[in-house]
């Protein structure tokens, strides 16, 4: 019959003398295996966003087949230039009129049919797809308006936090040229905002690090 080992961290009752509970220190008879130095976990959130946070249609900000709608394709890219194939990349944006499908818009609420303005898609093809109509322009509380742009956020492994930048696009110069946001970057970093025309609609890759690094915004 095998002894039982006692708890090395018990305290006996009324001890005649302090007494310090044994440590889990090797030697003490308390750890005996072979001592084995594991992987220390990384800070990372992982890729369980793009995994669990997306749905089939999500990447419907207009529903299929609305007239003059457009995709909105790129990539992401991390500090080596590679790319992130388990993102999300989340969109919020208002409609062609200017407006967005919210009870909280004080001009009142899209009634674009099919318009939801809101999408979330993952890079699991290696590029992430959303498909909108093109936004109008919003006032910029400063009695202007901002040009057209999509608000995205992009959620992936490595970061703690959301990062959030916008999509503006290069066919709309004028606008662009007014946008008071625009306006206080310089012509490189206004160009990693600036989505450019393809046969279906529009391209720009999200860069985290490195050469060209996206706009991101503190909000």
């Amino acid at each position: 019959m095998t002894a039982s080992v006692p708890d090395p961290l018990d305290v006996p009752p009324n001890p005649s003398e302090p007494f310090q509970p044994r440590s889990g220190q090797r030697g003490s008879g308390f750890l005996t295996g072979p001592l084995r130095l594991g992987t220390t976990p990384s800070a990372t959130v992982g890729p369980y966003l793009a995994i669990g946070l997306t749905w089939p249609d999500g990447v419907w900000a207009a529903a299929e087949g609305t007239q003059g709608g457009v995709w909105i394709r790129g990539r992401v890219l991390d500090g080596n230039g590679d790319v992130v194939p388990d993102a999300m990349v989340e969109t919020w944006q208002a409609d062609p009129d200017g407006r967005f499908p919210s009870p909280e818009d004080p001009r009142g609420a899209s009634t674009y049919p099919g318009f939801r303005g809101y999408a979330r898609a993952s890079t699991i093809t290696g590029e992430f797809a959303v498909f909108t109509l093109k936004p109008g322009r919003v006032p910029d509380g400063e009695g202007g308006l901002q040009a057209p742009h999509v608000d995205v956020s992009v959620f992936a492994r490595g970061l703690l936090d959301r990062v959030v930048t916008r999509v503006y696009f290069a066919d709309e110069a004028d606008a662009n040229a007014e946008d008071v946001v625009l306006r206080g970057l310089t012509e490189e970093q206004r160009d990693t905002l600036l989505a450019t025309p393809t046969d279906d609609g529009y391209r720009l890759d999200v860069r985290l690090q490195g050469e060209r690094e996206t706009v991101f915004f503190a909000v």
